[in-house]
Parts: structure tokens; sequence; C-alpha cells
């Protein structure tokens, strides 16, 4: 078994963060089929005797699938009720899947100020180890309806960390559009080399190319690094790996796919 095969493995508790870009297809339009797979995943390691949360992003796309004549509004007003739309319907296709593996989801809408105020703090911790011990699947996002600059987590790179930390997770993963880390920028440079192993976050980001952030969603590769950071400053590894291609999980525990870990020192 490889690396990440066995990292997964080795993790009971684990926090799967999926990006929009995950969720879209090449026209920006919410793909079912994807989320789909990525429940099946899930559900596989639920079956295995591990615990999962999400936090998904996606709400902004549903919403523009449900309602497109709004597509093209620029205005925050509009962009935060997309986003109200939207929620309902990635709510929807959530529960719809898990359903067919006989397991229910909840809901959990969070912002900055959630995680800068004790008591909310808690409230989420007992909200999230209740979900959890019953089986339940809590999927969480940013409360972007609500959500203003000054309470405004950012992205869902960093609610991921946020949560991972919050829960005391032994893992965190990340799916993006990309397989991993590389020194260069994959998309621009087809000699661009997968970076598998990172165990030094500020040697990595002398040496590799961190601009470029993808069409539908917020975060590039520095929002990722971001979050490893967050993470790994916890005893939390985390792993980044290409959520767009099929049972990713499934065949990185297999040693069929690759990704890159960032290690923690406390764990190495």
């Amino acid at each position: 078994m490889n690396a990440i095969g066995e990292l997964i493995q080795d993790s009971r508790k684990i926090v799967l963060k999926i990006g929009s870009n995950v969720l879209s297809g090449d026209d920006g339009a919410i793909n079912k089929d994807a989320i789909g797979n990525i429940v099946e995943q899930v559900a596989g390691l639920i079956r295995q005797g591990k615990h999962v949360i999400i936090v998904s992003s996606g709400a902004g796309i549903c919403g523009v699938a449900a309602i497109n004549k709004w597509s093209r509004r620029g205005d925050i007003n509009y962009k935060q009720a997309l986003c109200a739309i939207g929620q309902v319907e990635l709510m929807n296709a959530y529960k719809e899947y898990f359903a067919h593996n006989n397991l229910h989801v909840g809901q959990m809408l969070l912002t900055r100020e959630d995680f800068g105020d004790n008591i909310r703090t808690l409230n989420i911790r007992n909200t999230l180890f209740t979900l959890v011990d019953e089986g339940v699947v809590p999927i969480i996002n940013e409360n972007d309806s609500v959500s203003v600059e000054e309470i405004k987590i950012g992205d869902n790179d960093t609610l991921g960390a946020l949560t991972a930390n919050l829960w005391n997770a032994d893992l965190l993963i990340v799916m993006s559009d990309i397989d991993g880390v590389f020194d260069k920028n994959p998309k621009d440079d087809k000699g661009a080399e997968l970076i598998e192993e990172v165990f030094d976050i500020d040697g990595l980001l002398t040496e590799i190319d961190s601009s470029g952030t993808s069409s539908f969603g917020t975060g590039g590769i520095v929002t990722k690094i971001q979050a490893a950071r967050r993470v790994n400053e916890y005893g939390i590894p985390m792993l980044l790996v290409n959520g767009k291609r099929k049972d990713v999980l499934t065949n990185a525990v297999n040693g069929t796919e690759k990704g890159t870990i960032f290690y923690s020192s406390c764990r190495r």
C-alpha cells in the first residue's frame, strides 16, 4: 500500500472538502454524477468504520443551474440569493444519493463569526459530534446568503481546515480539479512535476509557481497550502487529490491514484 492509502486507512475521523470545480462540468453546471460518485466513496469509508464530515462548495453553481436568468448578475444581493436557492438544490442532491446508501445528512451553515465565539464554537462541536455519533453525515458550507466581508470565512479550503481543527480530525482531504501540488502550473506547463509529499511548507513556497485560480472556485493553490498549514499546526495531515477523477479516494487507497500529502511535523 502506498503512503496515501496508509494515511486514509489509518485515519478514523476524516473531513472531506469538496470544491465547486469538482461538482461542476466544463460549462459550470452542477454535475450530479460527480456528487453521486463522491457519495458512494464516502459511504464506503463509513462502512469501514470511519467518521466523515463533508465541507462542500457548490451552492452558487447550483443556484445558477436552477435560475439561469440571474447567472450574469454581478450584484452581491443576486449572488447571495443564488446561493440561498442553490443550497437547497445542493442539499437535495446529497440527501438523495446518501439515502441510496441508507444514510441521513445534516446541514450546517457557518460564518467566520461562529468560529470566533466560544459559545457558538461549543455548539458547533456538540452538533457535529451528535450527528456523527448517530451515523448522520454533516454537510457544512459557508452561509453565503448572509455573509459580508466582516464575517466571511473567504473560501471553503479555510472552512475545511477550521472544521478539521475544531473536530480534532485525523485527516483533511481536499478535493480539487488538479492532481496535487506541482512545481509549476500544470495547466500552463506540460513538464510540471507532481510533489507527492510535503514536509516543509515554507520551503515548498519558494520552489513552486502558486499563481492561478479555477474558473468556478474562489481559491487557488495558495488557499489549499494555507489550509494545510492551519491543520498541520494542530498535528493533522492534509491530502490534496483530484476530485474530478472517478473513484479517486477508492483508487488512492488501492495505490492507483496519486496526490499531495502535507505532513504535520507532530506526526512524522
